[in-house]
């Protein structure tokens, strides 16, 4: 059963992934949709795998539970051992990938801002930003 949650795991994983990776040549070419309508499929992958995971430790701890004169490393196989370590070699590539559309992310968020700064210059009053009381590019004159 263990090495069936870890399969799964290691499916959702590489889908996340694979999804990201999309996300990313979206953005690049300043294709917003597509990134919206993969969100809820991106969010079911994530809840996926939580779950896969959260089994996975439920199966690793009734294997200890069971055989308490054993350590870990010997109570699974070596099959097991090669999905772990394939789990934590995919963890780290969704953490890379996560990372460089983190990037991207703030780099186009920086860019709409400054543009709608230029566009409608706003002030801070206390803890809020609020629009001038000149933006001169907005005044109309009948």
């Amino acid at each position: 059963m263990l090495s069936h949650h870890l399969q799964g795991a290691l499916i959702d994983l590489r889908d996340l992934i694979k999804i990201t990776e999309s996300d990313i040549a979206d953005i690049k070419e300043a294709k917003n949709d597509p990134q919206f309508d993969r969100l809820s499929l991106k969010e079911e992958k994530l809840k996926s795998f939580e779950q896969k995971k959260a089994m996975i430790d439920h199966e690793i701890s009734s294997l200890m539970t069971k055989n308490p004169d054993m350590d870990l490393p010997e109570l699974l196989s070596k099959e097991q051992h090669l999905q772990l370590d394939e789990l934590k070699k995919e963890l780290n590539n969704l953490r890379d990938v996560n990372k460089h559309y983190a990037r991207l992310v703030l780099v186009v968020s920086n860019l709409y801002n400054t543009f709608l700064e230029r566009v409608v210059p706003t002030e801070m009053q206390g803890y809020n930003k609020v629009a001038s009381k000149n933006p001169s590019i907005l005044e109309v004159r009948v």
